[in-house]
């Protein structure tokens, strides 16, 4: 991939001839224009009113299609790859490789229009140089927000590896045993640099035997301690809730955000509004297990419990957006049956499957993103002052949302006002 220049960093660009999506969910102005200054939007609206650009701006052609932001990966695991089993997560690879598959990743994830992102945790401390890397243009990749290693209690959903194999989980996992140690594993990801601190507070389908979707994998006791100590430092907390009682207790804990929150009553459904608490569904994941679970050697008893999970999970978001509450778009990519360069295919999924409006979908995966990366005030719209993080598509994702799972339909993604991937980059090679 090449960036193109054009100017654009330290110059004026001018992107016309499409229609218009802010970000704000509001309906798309039909003839829009974005005009962009060092970087910086200057101009976000319709183009008949558009304050005049100096002629030597450069202009990019949305050709008819649309102008919207860039989109926000809100659940980010750039060390997974063609994981098939749980513990391929921590010793399939060793962590050299492990650091340039996930230097990979970053790269599709900017290409398929991602332009930033939070990670779900990682692999050993990769995401938070990662993060330094993409900043500092060492390697192109969305702007990244990072959690490095998770924490679980000890025999929970992460604590897989038997303990006479004596190789333990530090590269993936900090595992804890009472508020004492979750404070020291938190103590620990301050020093690594996280800006967000990942737990494991219910288990998951994925371990049907001790560690299901409706079972606790951490105290309350030791979710409080995690919470305290990461604000104490500037550090957010999110945390895998499936389990009703786990979700609760995220919410009475402090958590900044839930990953899935699955199971949700009418009690953590008003808890979750009264803290406006951002959830991120990660769904499509479980619908790639129901229909892939059975070729790749799922039980059926794990197939039954991702169903429960998908139904229950696409319910929640339903009541969650019903309410007036806010929902994050990204998901458990990097699983062989859930690859890394389908991140879209959960916006589809939301439209098509959970039955959500498009306006709201794409809201989802760019304003409230940005809210959960803390960056509202500099990304997730096309307003003036805002990052010029822009995709121009070819196309209409508003009347079909599976426009943005092609990446060929990217006339141009920008990253800072500089085209990082599209149509744009691919005319630059053919020119040289």
């Amino acid at each position: 991939m090449r960036e193109i220049a054009m100017d654009l960093a330290k110059g004026c660009c001018v992107i016309h001839n499409g229609r218009l999506f802010d970000g704000n969910g509001t309906p798309s102005i039909p003839d829009g224009q974005v005009t962009i200054q060092d970087g910086v939007i200057r101009y976000a609206g319709p183009a008949r009113v558009a304050p005049d650009a100096p002629i030597s701006c450069a202009r990019i052609d949305a050709e008819g299609g649309t102008i919207m932001p860039g989109l926000i990966e809100s659940h980010f695991h750039p060390t997974y790859f063609n994981v098939a089993a749980l513990e391929d997560l921590d010793i399939k690879y060793p962590v050299e490789y492990v650091t340039l598959l996930a230097a990979a990743n970053a790269r599709l994830a900017l290409e398929c229009g991602y332009t930033s992102a939070r990670s779900g945790g990682s692999l050993f401390n990769i995401d938070v140089w990662m993060k330094k890397g993409i900043e500092r243009g060492v390697l192109p990749g969305p702007r990244l927000a990072a959690s490095g290693r998770e924490i679980c209690g000890v025999g929970g959903l992460m604590d897989w590896n038997p303990d006479f194999r004596k190789i333990g989980m530090e590269g993936l996992v900090l595992l804890v045993n009472g508020p004492d140690e979750a404070r020291a594993a938190v103590r620990k990801l301050v020093k690594d640099g996280v800006e967000w601190v990942k737990t494991y507070p219910t288990g998951d389908a994925a371990a049907p035997d001790v560690n299901d979707h409706h079972t606790l994998c951490m105290t309350f006791d030791e979710m409080a301690a995690v919470v305290a100590t990461a604000h104490n430092h500037g550090l957010k907390v999110t945390g895998h809730c499936r389990a009703t009682e786990g979700i609760k207790n995220a919410l009475r804990a402090g958590y900044d955000s839930l990953e899935h929150g699955t199971f949700m009553d009418a009690e953590a459904l008003d808890l979750l509004l009264s803290r406006d608490v951002p959830v991120v569904p990660g769904l499509f994941f479980e619908l790639a297990s129901v229909q892939h679970g059975a070729a790749i050697g799922m039980s059926q008893r794990v197939i039954d419990g991702h169903k429960e999970t998908l139904e229950g999970g696409a319910e929640s978001c339903r009541r969650i957006l019903a309410a007036g509450g806010r929902l994050g778009m990204g998901g458990d990519y990097g699983f062989a049956w859930n690859p890394h360069g389908d991140y879209a295919r959960e916006l589809s999924f939301f439209v098509n499957y959970v039955g959500i409006d498009p306006h709201v979908v794409l809201k989802c995966a760019t304003r409230t993103g940005a809210e959960i990366l803390g960056r509202a005030h500099e990304l997730g719209t096309l307003e003036a002052g805002k990052l010029a993080d822009v995709l121009v598509v070819d196309g209409d994702p508003l009347r079909n949302i599976t426009i943005l799972e092609d990446r060929k339909k990217f006339i141009a993604v920008m990253q800072g006002g500089i085209v990082k991937a599209g149509r744009l980059t691919e005319s630059a090679w053919s020119q040289t």
